[in-house]
């Protein structure tokens, strides 16, 4: 993509040397994304369309200079980005070692490496890239020229200068679409956005709960595509997912109820730890009027925030969109008709954070759950980071 006002064109599809590369990632990575799509769906097969393959995402360099840190000892095996924001909601800064405290499990342990960042003095090298991930797959066909407006309004904000670079990708019932680099030309973005016609989907209320499930598992497995790739990439990302998220499936689902638990545990565990490792923070924001996103619904995702220890406590609920957005220390917004303001309030701190290293607790078994909180000795601060992790022997 050209950073000045030409136009912009979002890639469908790779060439067999991507392919090839995607076939490398790890088995059990492979094994778990499967599983994903298999494990409650019989008939699946049979009624989706063919799938357009979906692109990998370019490596990006490495970092020319590597940012400000104090080291206090080595670099540690667990990373974490941390945002620290006071009452009003506004980032905190100037903050030391010090003022941070880490309790993985319950233990204290030790901040080895510590980096501040800010919009001024110490940016983050590579900058942090924003994803608007444009969910076509669950978004209502009626709301689909609104939310185009709303994004055409944040893309030209500023003249069309944005502030972080930014990738389009859209989610539609046949795959995903992935602009090919990130740009920070806006008004060439808008160009790309104001293309976008809603579709009638393959997936319609009329197929009720095989409707529900499919965009339940499409939307699931394509998001840990995107981690799975974004993994390769150095640097933070914000990934906003534009759109009510697919449907909560928080009853039991059909067919044995232990190989469905066992597939779900595997697809938490894996989508955790590739979100994690992949630096990506998920926010939410929805239109308006959103059927997902409103009353009971709204709140639903709340019963499935507590750990998920092994396969007996697994359920479909703990892979909802807004309990992964918790998980991964992102923003909740809206419903309601600002969307671009939803937007701006989560690319308004992209660059202020702390990025601390730790040495993690040694596992005792497999897929082990260690949960993470951060504390910081400011009053009155809140604190956003990954809530936990699986760790291995």
């Amino acid at each position: 993509m050209s950073h000045g006002g030409g136009a912009t064109r979002l890639s469908c599809g790779v060439q067999g040397r991507n392919v090839h590369a995607m076939n490398q990632v790890g088995c059990r990575s492979r094994a778990c994304l499967i599983v994903l799509i298999c494990f409650c769906a019989a008939t699946w097969g049979q009624q989706a369309p063919q799938e357009t393959p979906n692109p990998v995402l370019a490596e990006r360099p490495p970092a020319k200079t590597a940012p400000q840190q104090r080291v206090i000892a080595g670099e540690g095996n667990m990373q974490l980005d941390v945002m620290v924001a006071d009452a009003a909601g506004k980032p905190v800064q100037d903050l030391q070692p010090w003022d941070f405290s880490i309790l993985d499990s319950g233990k204290p342990r030790k901040i080895l490496t510590f980096h501040a960042f800010n919009d001024e003095t110490v940016k983050p090298d590579p900058p942090v890239e924003v994803i608007l991930l444009i969910d076509m797959v669950n978004l209502p066909f009626q709301q689909v020229a609104f939310v185009r407006d709303q994004l055409d309004a944040f893309l030209r904000e500023r003249g069309g200068q944005l502030k972080q670079p930014t990738t389009l990708i859209v989610l539609t019932s046949a795959g995903i679409r992935v602009q090919p680099r990130p740009s920070v030309d806006g008004n060439a973005l808008a160009g790309v956005v104001h293309e976008l016609h809603g579709n009638i989907s393959t997936i319609n209320s009329a197929m009720g709960a095989n409707g529900m499930l499919e965009r339940f598992q499409r939307s699931v497995h394509q998001l840990a595509n995107i981690a799975e790739n974004e993994a390769n990439r150095p640097g933070r990302k914000l990934l906003i997912w534009v759109g009510p998220g697919w449907p909560m499936l928080d009853r039991p689902l059909e067919g044995d109820p232990a190989r469905n638990q066992r597939s779900s545990f595997a697809s938490i565990v894996e989508l955790s730890n590739r979100l994690r490792e992949a630096r990506i923070v998920l926010d939410s924001v929805a239109p308006g009027d959103s059927s997902m996103g409103s009353g009971r619904l709204a709140t639903l995702y709340q019963a499935f925030l507590k750990p998920v220890l092994n396969e007996k406590q697994a359920a479909t609920g703990d892979l909802a969109l807004k309990v992964l957005v918790t998980q991964t220390g992102g923003l909740i917004l809206g419903p309601d008709n600002d969307l671009a303001g939803q937007i701006d309030r989560c690319v308004a701190d992209a660059n202020a954070f702390y990025r601390l290293s730790f040495d993690g607790v040694k596992a005792a078994h497999v897929d082990e759950f260690h949960d993470l909180k951060v504390v910081v000795n400011k009053p009155g601060t809140t604190v956003r980071t990954n809530t936990g992790y699986y760790a291995e022997p």
